[in-house]
């Protein structure tokens, strides 16, 4: 009879509810543990993205408000700085309009040239992988080494371009670099020819991979030629990948510094001065910190305008699978 009745007691409701609440806590509490567990492994990254990421954005924006030349304490001078910037700083608007020429050379020329790489690649040829590490070994080339091995190929007497050019018959070739006719172009020359293989083309690849080949052989079936499908197949499922490089490159040709700088230091005659460069020179070669802040948060408006701009565009022309 005791029997029966512990059976009885095991089988009744409540006992099944406390043996379900038992689990139920177990498990929550395991995943908690988990999450714990979690943060603690991430927590290098968050304590370095909080001090040497967010902190440094906080610190400059509160110095663009103030007369900060490092030697000595800030004084709070309130918009003085962005008023100088806009009204009497004779270096702003000549360098923003450089930097907008740039932008305007560098974005289409390495979106083509790179949309056209990958396409080229993706047509599983003989030699594919080689080819791939060729057009990417140029992006793996550091800013500094690069622009040095372009200053030596376009001296104007005694680089390998000239000289080429002269035993063409070219009998007065650019001065490239040297000139304050050309410079822009030659530093454009160069990012174009570094960035066309590099991540850019990587992305396209990868948004060329992923458009399905029921698709090619549909148009086939309907009479479509090369150009067909890549018009009218290719190009609207690769619009996010287009849409993505667009961005990333946009905001790349505004921030341009490294290899210029190196290549032209800003001349000759500020033929390529660009923003970024007016920046470093305020703050880290006059060290006039609360002016080099200022400029940098104006710079990073700008960009945050086009990306906002680029991101409202796309809803007209971007199409998303499934959309």
């Amino acid at each position: 009879m005791a029997v029966a009745q512990d059976q009885i007691k095991m089988a009744s409701p409540n006992n099944d509810a406390g043996l379900l609440g038992k689990i139920v806590g177990a498990k929550t509490r395991f995943q908690t543990q988990r999450a714990l567990w979690g943060y603690v492994f991430a927590l290098p990254w968050i304590l370095g993205l909080v001090i040497f990421w967010g902190g440094p954005i906080l610190a400059s924006f509160y110095f663009s408000f103030t007369n900060y030349e490092i030697i000595g304490s800030s004084k709070f001078v309130g918009l003085d700085n962005y008023i100088r910037v806009f009204t009497r700083d004779p270096l702003f608007w000549p360098s923003m309009g450089r930097t907008f020429t740039f932008t305007a050379l560098y974005v289409p020329a390495v979106i083509i040239g790179a949309l056209l790489l990958a396409v080229l690649l993706n047509q599983k040829l003989w030699g594919t992988n080689y080819y791939r590490t060729v057009f990417f070994m140029p992006h793996l080339i550091p800013a500094v080494a690069l622009a040095v091995l372009w200053i030596y190929l376009m001296q104007p007497r005694m680089g390998p371009i000239n000289t080429t050019l002269r035993s063409m018959g070219i009998d007065n070739p650019p001065s490239w670099l040297a000139s304050k006719d050309s410079a822009l172009y030659a530093v454009t020359l160069i990012l174009v020819w570094a960035g066309i293989g590099g991540n850019t083309m990587i992305i396209f690849l990868a948004g060329l991979q992923g458009v399905p080949q029921e698709l090619y052989e549909a148009a086939s079936m309907d009479g479509a030629n090369a150009w067909s499908k890549f018009r009218n197949v290719t190009l609207p499922l690769l619009t996010p990948t287009i849409f993505f490089n667009l961005v990333l490159a946009v905001i790349a040709a505004l921030k341009v510094f490294g290899t210029a700088w190196v290549a032209t230091q800003g001349g000759p005659s500020y033929a390529t001065w660009f923003i970024a460069m007016h920046i470093f020179v305020e703050a880290f070669q006059y060290f006039r910190l609360g002016y080099g802040s200022a400029l940098a948060w104006i710079l990073a408006v700008i960009i945050l305008v086009f990306t906002w701009v680029q991101v409202r565009g796309s809803r007209r022309w971007v199409h998303y699978e499934g959309g």
